[in-house]
């Protein structure tokens, strides 16, 4: 469990956890980040978005068992010119008003034009890298990556769910799409992070944190509360 945050002990414990997950983050290693128990609840696997390849599409599928998805910036959203999907869809089913937030962060689903079905663990992994590689290049040169670069590049429909971060990062929005590029901007990665939602093979129910935790430890991966990580980049 979770160390208890009273005390210096507790303290030190909630930033050793913190520096833990950035180091990885730098190394281009997992994280698993657990947001909020009074918000969607879950941990997901966080990846730095440029560091991925088939085995770490591999690992989200096996060991997280829920959606991959692309967590791109706001800025990097405006410069592809991406939608929110809800905005996008014109369809009596369109209804973003989830429980957990104000709205959902999706965005486009896409693959990379050089992949085939874009479902295989390297079609996906070419998918998610190259993203990466997109976001890199607003961040250097916002005015020199636009659409029409994007359309080049991706096609859509897809199999990488892009999801746009608020405009306002953690100040406006707390979910795992804020928390992974607030990572990612802390250690001078690209603004893209993935993440992943983990599952409980035998409920079907969104991983218990505890459990989380223990999978972490087990597998060598750092455990980070969302509210360490918002008290820590904000």
């Amino acid at each position: 469990m979770r160390a208890d945050t009273d005390g210096d002990d507790g303290a030190s414990a909630d930033a050793d956890s913190v520096t833990r997950a950035l180091e990885a983050f730098r190394a281009g290693d997992p994280v698993c980040v657990h947001d909020f128990a009074d918000r969607e609840g879950e941990t997901d696997i966080v990846y730095p978005a440029g560091a991925v390849d088939e085995a770490a599409v591999a690992h989200m599928r096996n060991d997280a068992g829920g959606l991959i998805c692309v967590a791109v910036s706001d800025a990097v959203g405006d410069a592809f010119d991406l939608p929110f999907l809800a905005d996008a869809l014109d369809h009596p089913a369109v209804d973003d008003d989830p429980d957990y937030d104000d709205r959902s962060s999706f965005s486009l689903p896409v693959n990379h034009r050089e992949t085939f079905t874009g479902i295989t663990d390297a079609d996906r992994a070419r998918t998610i890298v190259e993203l990466a590689g997109a976001a890199a290049a607003v961040d250097d040169d916002p005015a020199g990556y636009g659409p029409e670069a994007f359309a080049s590049e991706f096609r859509a429909p897809g199999h990488v769910h892009v999801l746009r971060g608020d405009r306002d990062g953690l100040a406006g929005r707390t979910g795992h799409t804020e928390l992974g590029l607030a990572m990612a901007e802390a250690v001078g990665a690209a603004p893209a992070a993935v993440v992943c939602e983990m599952l409980d093979d035998e409920t079907g129910d969104a991983l218990a944190p505890a459990d989380a935790e223990a999978y972490a430890h087990r597998r060598g991966i750092p455990y980070v509360e969302g509210s360490d990580l918002v008290e820590s980049l904000t």
